[in-house]
């Protein structure tokens, strides 16, 4: 580069001014500041040259940033140039806008840091916003009526035939009364519990709906926290019972003009008129109707404190229990929790000096509390129709409690009415003739028979007996009882060995079904009595303490011939043989057996000791229900359906909910299993324990039980349209027993002991003689041959399923009636089975032996059940 084309040296002074003094140091002359003329030649280059623009196009941009011929305008200070810099833009000056943002005059990240001004003038804005919002809202809503609250419409109940069975659900169990007829203790009882601050607060806690938000964030519960004030209004808010953000401003701006519009003795009148006490009672008045059968001016502070107590939840509260909502609301534990609360609600009472210790201990005891249903209409098995019907909506459907209690549906129900009907009196009849409890007290008090029918096409649940009646005797006895099943349940284990076959003896517990081999009616089990039952590998099974299970037969009775005692499956089955079947539980493996009942549709929940032999004799308690829905999967070849009593429910806008939607089906067995299950089970009526439900021209499956004590007994059978489970015990349901137990039968109607083959049988046969009368007379399907005899020698080979006519047994044929357990039982309701020294009715207990019980048996599972003192229905729930 030439010397003269050199850039001359920057100065090192600062400005604008400084940069002009450097170039007319160097070129001799001042420079002209650009544009000054208007000609795109007034450009000078370094080095004091005239140089030229680009183009047009930039002699248009440099006139345009010219100031039309005057001097280059100033910069804004701190804007020129830096030492060493070139020549710079000058920013525009900040225009004048309404909100500064971003921020004007300033540059990188100063521009988006809101100025004092803004955040002062957001927030006023953001705070005068609520403030009209609220006072938007509480010009909007109004004071809740109480009388108007306390409003519902019925629900009507429907037949299977579409004739109305009852209106229920908004009966008038309510009735408002005024403050002055509240007691005292009542008002207080619920402060105490609820709201020790209700006479000094505004009405509103903010914290409390503050919670309530957060929870309804993390989807949890949402009532927690709340005042009187804001549980009345939630009450009254009968229109609008969802948990959204929308309802919960609502109603604090309703609980806001309640605590400033209503007195202290308004707002607890219109709480207490219409809280929800259970038993379908709106109000102190109808609780006290519904709980004590007396008015409310008369509850003393114990009933008072108790019914505050219940307001928590009559769910989980109410002594009679709700199992048919939630399993674990059982009758005992409710009574439980409902004591627990009441006695703390009292002490609260003393210490925030509303009751003196002198009249708290006066009430040492539980308030007697009398049974849940008030409404005649109810009565008979209504009542329990009403309460499976409600349960099976609450857990199968959007509509919740709340909105049953609100009313409005047309719930049409898969009840026929005269099967109803035929069953209750198929009770009716046996209790009236056998069961004699003012001459035979001792064994003829708290006799209990439950009952229920399902049809095998659909899982329709047809008809069922509860008990007595349904406003006095409150335990559904159809849908859990906690009452064992005794040898009904081997049928399941004959499935598992036909589905799944049993293990050879390798020693390798987990073989595939390949490596199995499939279970024969034909095949060979010990009968003997007092068995050593075996492990898959062959090692003599012993429990926990190194003690030898010693499997006992009815009546200590062996089967087959001496010296292995070999009896086939099926007469096994017939005779009722506990040995054969432990046994074979055990070859099948545990697991298996109760996949298989669970398959059948059995609750898990129901299934008891399921690692212990006996699990295999049924010391589980499944309901009767279930009872019936499991057999009628071997009826229908192998298919389960999901059991339901409501097919249809209509509300204002039309359909909410049908059955079909949601109906599910599945092959639980295959049809050769289920069909090979069913001929054995037709043995059993035919010729066995069983022969008492013989159904003149028709085909007829079933399988007699009894338990261990002679505690309960079944019969559970079935035709191809019809599948029926009867159960009978005894147990006292007296409230004011805390642990019921199961009580012996032995005497019971006038017999030596009551088994499957007795009763139960009895009143299934004449049930289903009436319920299938003009009904078509259908077979069950030939079975297809499945499975080898197994233990048997030569070497197992595949056989045909047998007939009663093709296997020929020279085993002892006993009576078809069931054989007693003992001529004089001792009973011990804390014999320890594995205890040398015990003696159990069950059976000759000793080292470990368990004689069973009649029919088969149950013997009590060593440690995971106690059957002998159950009566918390376990299967809990709906249909247990």
């Amino acid at each position: 580069m030439s010397e003269h084309r050199r850039k001359p040296p920057q100065p090192q002074g600062d400005g604008r001014a400084a940069a002009r003094r450097g170039q007319s140091a160097s070129s001799g002359r001042r420079a002209a500041p650009r544009g000054a003329t208007g000609s795109p030649s007034d450009s000078y280059g370094a080095g004091g040259e005239e140089r030229p623009y680009g183009g047009r196009a930039e002699a248009r941009r440099a006139a345009q940033r010219s100031t039309g011929g005057g001097r280059r305008r100033a910069a804004p200070e701190g804007a020129g140039r830096g030492p060493g810099r070139g020549r710079g833009r000058a920013a525009p000056p900040p225009g004048k806008r309404i909100i500064d943002y971003p921020r004007a005059g300033k540059y990188g990240g100063a521009r988006w840091v809101p100025s004092w001004r803004l955040v002062t003038g957001l927030i006023i804005g953001f705070f005068g916003s609520l403030v009209a919002v609220a006072g938007i809202g509480y010009a909007l809503v109004g004071v809740p009526d109480p009388a108007k609250a306390a409003q519902a419409q019925n629900n009507v109940y429907y037949w299977d035939d579409g004739s109305p069975m009852v209106s229920s659900g908004g009966e008038a169990n309510r009735q408002i009364i005024a403050y002055s007829k509240i007691p005292k203790a009542m008002r207080y009882a619920v402060i105490s519990a609820e709201n020790k601050t209700f006479e000094t607060d505004s009405g509103v806690d903010p914290m409390g709906i503050a919670r309530a938000l957060v929870n309804m964030a993390k989807g949890g519960d949402t009532q927690g926290g709340s005042t009187i004030t804001q549980q009345y209004v939630k009450n009254a808010m009968l229109d609008d019972q969802s948990q959204t953000l929308t309802r919960k401003f609502k109603e604090l701006f309703i609980s806001i003009k309640v605590g400033t519009k209503k007195s202290k003795d308004e707002v607890m009148s219109g709480y207490l008129n219409t809280a929800y006490y259970g038993r379908n009672a709106y109000g102190i008045q109808a609780a006290a109707r519904a709980y004590f059968n007396k008015d409310a001016d008369e509850l003393n502070p114990s009933e008072c404190a108790f019914l505050a107590g219940v307001l928590k939840g009559a769910t989980y509260y109410d002594p009679a229990g709700s199992v048919e909502i939630d399993p674990a609301a059982t009758p005992q534990a409710n009574r439980k929790r409902a004591e627990e609360r009441w006695k703390w609600i009292l002490g609260e009472m003393v210490k925030d000096g509303h009751l003196s210790q002198s009249e708290a201990a006066k009430y040492p005891s539980f308030p007697k509390v009398q049974s849940p249903r008030s409404n005649n209409d109810l009565k008979g098995q209504v009542g329990y129709l009403v309460d499976l019907a409600r349960a099976y909506i609450i857990k199968n459907t959007n509509i919740s409690e709340i909105d049953l209690r609100r009313g409005g549906y047309e719930i049409h129900t898969t009840f026929d009415k005269k099967m109803v009907n035929q069953l209750s009196d198929a009770v009716t009849k046996v209790r009236k003739e056998n069961i004699k409890p003012k001459e035979r007290p001792k064994t003829d008090t708290h006799v209990e028979f439950g009952g229920a029918s399902v049809d095998p096409t659909t899982g329709a649940i047809r008809a069922i007996y509860g008990g007595a009646d349904a406003t006095k005797h409150f335990t559904n006895n159809a849908d859990q009882t906690g009452a064992q099943v005794g040898s009904t349940f081997k049928p399941f284990v004959l499935a598992a060995a036909m589905k799944w076959g049993v293990r050879d003896k390798n020693g390798d517990e987990e073989q595939p079904q390949d490596e199995r081999t499939i279970v024969s009616p034909k095949s060979l089990f010990s009968g003997k009595n007092n068995l050593k039952v075996k492990e898959y590998n062959g090692d003599i099974w012993t429990n926990e303490k190194g003690e030898e299970w010693l499997q006992a037969n009815d009546g200590d009775e062996s089967y087959g011939s001496p010296p292995n005692y070999d009896i086939s499956v099926r007469e096994a089955m017939r005779v009722s043989a506990n040995s054969a079947f432990v046994q074979l539980g055990m070859d099948v493996g545990l697991d298996k057996v109760k996949e298989s009942a669970m398959d059948a549709g059995l609750l898990e929940s129901s299934l008891t000791g399921t690692s212990y032999p006996s699990f295999s004799i049924g010391i589980s308690d499944p309901s009767a229900i279930r009872m019936a829905g499991a057999y009628s999967t071997f009826a229908d070849s192998g298919k389960q359906r999901d059991l339901y009593s409501v097919k249809e429910i209509e509300g204002e806008d039309g359909v909410v909910f049908n059955h079909q939607d949601i109906a599910k089906t599945k092959q639980a067995f295959t049809a050769k299993v289920a069909d090979n299950v069913t001929d054995v089970l037709k043995t059993v009526v035919d010729e066995g324990t069983g022969t008492n439900a013989k159904l003149p021209g028709r085909d007829v499956a079933g399988k007699t039980g009894t338990t261990d004590g002679n505690k309960s007994a079944w019969f559970v059978g079935y035709t191809p349209q019809l599948s029926t489970a009867i159960g009978m015990y005894r147990m006292d349901d007296n409230e004011k027993i805390k642990n019921r137990e199961f009580l012996q039968m032995y005497g019971t109607g006038g017999q030596k002991s009551i088994h499957g083959a007795s009763f139960p049988s009895e009143i299934w046969h004449d049930y289903m003689e009436q319920a299938l009368k003009g009904k078509k007379v259908l077979d069950f399907p030939t079975p297809e041959p499945i499975g080898v005899v197994v233990n048997d020698d030569p070497d197992p080979t595949p056989t045909p399923t047998p007939t009663p006519s093709d296997e020929e047994s020279t085993d002892p044929s006993p009576s078809p009636s069931e054989s007693e357990v003992s001529p004089s039982p001792t009973p011990s309701e804390t014999c320890n089975p594995f205890d040398p020294t015990c003696n159990d009715v069950g059976g000759n207990d000793a080292g470990g032996t368990d004689a069973g019980g009649t029919d088969g048996g149950v013997s009590p599972s060593p440690t995971e059940s106690d059957g002998n003192t159950r009566g918390n229905g376990n299967g809990g729930g709906i249909f247990g």
